[in-house]
Formats: structure tokens, sequence, C-alpha cells
């Protein structure tokens, strides 16, 4: 066979001599989109940084370690599959959403026999911003889960957004597994500020005009 390309990665594609048509990818090919959240530091919220793709929940752990906690401190990361990520209408900073949106109550009878379960809420406070954990609650489904949110974090304004994730659908970090963030040191050789630019150049100004 003779090499369509000196790079191997265009040659293992096999591509066809002359493709007469779109074909599509293969289904095994097609990676899956998930969103991470982050902890800074021991105790504080969980927030969203970003997504990744990957081909399952714990390749997309590696890689959202490797992408948001590689340059920041971190001391813990969540994982969740984007489709199991419910997300409400936004709202303007003036108006919360939980104000403007209808939240349709359990029904009981519909419900009898079902087991609770917990259920991750998150809030935008501020458009631009990111979501932030807020805490956990109780429901039978993703609609009483928000119910319940409305409940108990309603009153914390703004928010114009709410995200409701399964806790069963989060991939976590584990208290145990602590030391593998140990290799995200404080990196501020990394950072602008770090070299106090403005102080040298500041400096350098007061220098050089009591030299004149």
């Amino acid at each position: 066979m003779s090499l369509k390309s000196l790079d191997p990665r265009v040659t293992r594609l096999e591509l066809p001599e002359n493709p007469t048509e779109p074909t599509p990818k293969p289904e095994l090919d097609q990676l899956i989109t998930y969103e991470v959240f982050h902890q800074k530091k021991e105790n504080a919220a969980y927030t969203y940084v970003g997504p990744v793709h990957a081909p399952n929940e714990e390749v997309a752990f590696l890689f959202g370690k490797e992408q948001y906690s590689r340059r920041y401190a971190c001391t813990g990361m969540w994982v969740a599959e984007t489709k199991n990520v419910m997300v409400t209408p936004y709202t303007d900073e003036a108006v919360s959403v939980y104000d403007v949106i209808r939240i349709q109550p359990e029904n009981a009878m519909e419900n009898q026999g079902k087991t609770a379960e917990n259920y991750e809420i998150f809030h935008l406070k501020k458009r631009g911003k990111a979501h932030q954990h807020m805490g956990t609650v109780s429901a039978i489904s993703y609609e009483g889960a928000l119910a319940e949110a409305k409940n108990q974090f309603g009153d914390k304004k703004p928010c114009v957004n709410v995200w409701v994730v399964k806790a069963t659908d989060l991939f976590r970090s584990e208290a145990e597994d602590k030391d593998i963030w140990s290799t995200t040191q404080e990196k501020i050789y990394r950072e602008a500020t770090a070299y106090r630019v403005m102080d040298k150049i500041t400096k350098y100004k007061e220098e050089n005009s009591v030299a004149q």
C-alpha cells in the first residue's frame, strides 16, 4: 500500500482513494461530552470549570484533572455526563430564576412506592460566571429536586440559572485519594503577577528620573 502522507496519523485513517460522498464516523469513534466541577481548597464549594470529551467517565475525570487542575490548586473534582444535567431557563440579574419558572409539585399518588434520591444543586449568580454548588436535596424526580432547591436555596440571590444533577450521576474524587492532587503545587511562576512587572517598571522610571 502506498503512503498517502508522511504523517502516520493520516495513514492510519485508511481514507478511501476516491470518496464519492461523506460517510458518518463509526459510533465507537464518537466521544461523550462531560461537565467538570472543581474544588479549589478543602471545604470550598465545587465550581464548574468546563467540558471535556471522553469515551467514559473515568477517562473524562483524567482529562478534567489534566486540563483544569494542572495549573491551579485543586483538592477535589466531580464529572457528570452533559445529558444528565437538567438546566433551567436563564433570567437577568434583576430577577431570580426561581421566581419565573413554573415548578410542578410532585404527585404523591404517582410517586407512591418510589424511593427519594439525592440531587446536587448548582447556582449561576451572574451570566459569564461559573455555576457553583449550593447543596444537596432529596427528591423523587428532577422537578421535585428543583422544587426542594427553591425551598432551601431560593433566597440565595442573585440566581439567573440552576443546574440539577442526580448525585449518582456524578463521578467523584474520593477523600482517600486526595494525594493525586499533591503534584498540583502553587505554580506562581506561571502567573504574570508573580514577576511584579509593574513594580519593576515603576522602580526603573523612578531611578531614571532621579538620574536625569
